[in-house]
């Protein structure tokens, strides 16, 4: 949920008056007049003190020179105020900016005054004449923010606050209107006393209507500690602070940590995770993309807590631009962000190509909106399976750049659809493969996945069988100027169509079970820009053959993500929510890879991108295996085109026989999985791995 933290509008009113007229009126408003009335009345009372009430044993000064000297100091200080536009300040808003200018607008003031006054063959001394303008200087800005308090607190129901405001209405006539104040204010815990956690408490406490009300700050700076802000203290991050912070009533607590290390940051989630506290987070500066300030759940990729990688350097972007460049599936989860990306780089011509024609439709109408007639944007409704349709939208669009997203991913669905899966995924990709190789496309970019590594699936063999087409076909193109291909792996994408993200929030909502198909599960992770700025930079670097792997850091226990996930809605697992071991899925492995070895690969000019050494099929061989496919296809049984694809992918394995040396495998020690996991049903609050 966010929150725009602004101050409230103007709601203030004066008693109705005459018509004004004449530029200072017309230029500064009612409220201005006001106080700059007030500012006469302080004037002629500190200089009635200073030269009037006030003994002086060093200067004696005759009626008349009291009176010119005050009529002077009115003129320099009117003067330097109006060229310093001060009554045109908003004080209710003001802020240091404001009062920094009004004391440097009275400071030219005095120093004029101190010049001019020696044009008097009686003058005033120096004490007397400063005494003058910082004595004024002081009571202006005291009314000032008088004034200022009476408007921010306006929601009070304290005897001086209403005291003030009849004050206020009876001097001046402006009436401020009343805000109540809200019987549901969230009390929260700021994590975070620094410029970030102090800006968020300040629109906090300025904003009657804000939904939270910052009580306490928490902070390690021993500086800091046990002092206060705005009237806040500021807690030190201690082994009591649970207690501290339950004896405050906090109800949630806000992270203002942007620039905190992503170790410290999962680990002082976990803390107050553990505390029982629902967490927010405070972005700035924001990645809204409006670019306001705002105050957030944590998001599922904050969960992750490792950077979102940026790939998209100036010299990829140059890359795309001017070009033209065809997505296949287009109007999917990896599709539809590729748009995005693409049409950011200014290409020449955008073409979306998908079989389903409402996802397709609605990043067409997005796009269309953002960019208008500055996007040469076209859409090709296509399935990739008909080979005359591939090449016809080929020919006529004439692509430099062929990204290539369209596939079946859905794990159990292709092991029940097995010969739909290589039809679309192998034969598919291969009529893409076919029509750029004839028609002199530049550069063919496929998007593989983590379960084409050692698969257990039907999904994950097709998407090795097409890597091995794309590496055949690199390995043969290079040298001769051709179709440059490539292709790119990596994991689990987050809120993807039929990941598990959506799913889990699904149930959640409805009030639970949350449901996992085994608790020992792990992945890797990535968000969807992440993905398809992989995409995107690996194709811009290619130069014939490449299979590309992204360093996605450390596997993700899926159990403690449902956890999590459950934590952040303000419930608490296995009491409010369960967690139910459904059981593995047909073709479901527990661990995915994506042989990050360093030993094992290439590195390349970006540190978070390698290249598998793999040694490429030659064609006939490729043929023979597509052979082999084909005629599986044909007989129309799944069990049939199965037994095809453990064939021709010599590294298809039955999940059976991966998981039962699961708890062996590196990824799995890196989640934290380690042998022996639990396979009970927890009791309330028990955890179900070992720790």
């Amino acid at each position: 949920m966010a929150e725009s933290n602004r101050p409230e509008p103007e709601q203030e009113h004066h008693q109705p008056e005459e018509k004004q007229s004449g530029s200072f009126f017309q230029k500064h408003g009612y409220h201005g007049i006001v106080i700059a009335v007030f500012d006469i009345l302080i004037y002629l009372l500190v200089s009635l003190f200073v030269f009037v009430i006030y003994p002086s044993s060093v200067d004696s000064l005759t009626q008349g020179m009291v009176a010119a000297h005050i009529l002077l100091g009115f003129a320099c200080l009117a003067g330097s105020r109006l060229v310093g536009r001060i009554y045109g300040i908003i004080w209710r808003y003001a802020g240091p900016i404001e009062y920094t200018r009004l004391i440097l607008t009275d400071a030219a003031a005095a120093i004029i005054f101190l010049a001019l006054r020696n044009i008097f063959e009686q003058h005033s001394n120096v004490v007397r004449s400063v005494s003058l303008f910082t004595v004024n200087l002081l009571f202006t800005i005291t009314i000032r923010q008088m004034y200022q308090w009476v408007f921010q607190n306006r929601a009070s129901d304290s005897w001086l606050e209403r005291q003030a405001l009849t004050l206020l209405k009876a001097l001046t006539g402006v009436t401020f209107s009343k805000i109540e104040p809200s019987n549901s204010r969230v009390r929260v815990a700021i994590v975070g006393a620094g410029s970030v956690g102090v800006m968020l408490a300040d629109e906090l406490l300025k904003n009657a209507r804000a939904t939270y009300q910052p009580v306490c700050f928490v902070d390690i700076d021993k500086e800091k500690v046990g002092r206060e802000i705005f009237g806040i203290e500021v807690l030190p991050d201690s082994g009591d602070l649970r207690d501290r912070l339950a004896a405050r009533g906090v109800q949630e607590v806000i992270f203002a940590l942007p620039s905190v290390a992503l170790e410290r940051r999962a680990e002082l989630y976990r803390r107050y995770e553990a505390f029982g506290f629902k967490i927010k987070a405070y972005d700035f500066p924001t990645l809204d993309e409006t670019g306001r300030r705002q105050i957030r759940d944590f998001a599922v990729e904050d969960l992750l807590f490792r950077s979102a990688t940026q790939f998209l350097s100036d010299d990829v972007i140059a890359w795309y631009k001017g070009k033209r460049v065809l997505i296949t599936g287009g109007g999917g989860s990896i599709g539809s962000e590729l748009a995005r990306q693409i049409a950011r780089c200014e290409p020449s011509r955008l073409v979306l190509l998908d079989v389903y024609e409402n996802g397709v439709y609605d990043i067409q109408q997005e796009l269309r909106s953002r960019y208008g007639d500055k996007l040469n944007l076209r859409v090709e409704i296509a399935t990739v399976c008909d080979a005359e349709k591939v090449e016809k939208i080929i020919r006529e669009n004439t692509p430099d750049i062929v990204l290539h997203a369209a596939a079946h991913k859905h794990v159990p669905l292709m092991e029940c659809n097995a010969c739909e899966a290589v039809s679309n995924n192998v034969f598919g990709t291969l009529n893409l493969v076919n029509a750029c190789e004839k028609y002199g496309v530049k550069r063919f970019i496929m998007i593989s996945t983590d379960k084409a590594v050692n698969p257990t699936n039907v999904m994950g063999a097709t998407k090795r069988m097409c890597e091995m087409i794309v590496q055949s076909r690199g390995a043969e193109q290079q040298g001769l100027g051709a179709t440059t291909f490539c292709a790119t792996r990596f994991g689990n994408v987050l809120g993807s169509n039929g990941s598990v993200i959506p799913l889990f929030k699904r149930q959640i909502a409805a009030g639970g079970p949350v449901t996992i198909t085994d608790k020992r599960i792990i992945r890797y992770f990535m968000t969807i820009p992440e993905a398809s700025q992989l995409v995107m930079t690996s194709g811009a670097m290619a130069r014939n053959g490449e299979l590309y792997v992204l360093d996605m850091g450390k596997p993700v226990k899926i159990l403690s993500l449902a956890e999590s996930m459950i934590r952040l809605s303000g419930l608490q697992p296995y009491i409010d929510i369960d967690i139910v071991e459904t059981g593995l899925r047909p073709g479901e492995k527990l661990y995915e890879e994506l042989l990050i070895r360093t030993e094992e690969l290439d590195k390349t000019d970006n540190e978070m991108i390698f290249v598998e050494r793999d040694k490429p099929c030659t064609r006939e061989e490729i043929d023979e295996k597509l052979n082999i496919l084909r005629e599986a296809v044909a007989t129309q049984s799944n069990r049939v085109a199965r037994e095809a694809l453990m064939r021709v992918v010599p590294t298809y394995r039955t999940p059976e026989e991966v998981n039962r040396r699961a708890i062996e495998a590196e990824e799995m020690h890196m989640a934290g999985v380690t042998g022996g996991a639990a396979r009970h049903n927890p009791r309330k609050g028990e955890s179900v791995l070992p720790q």
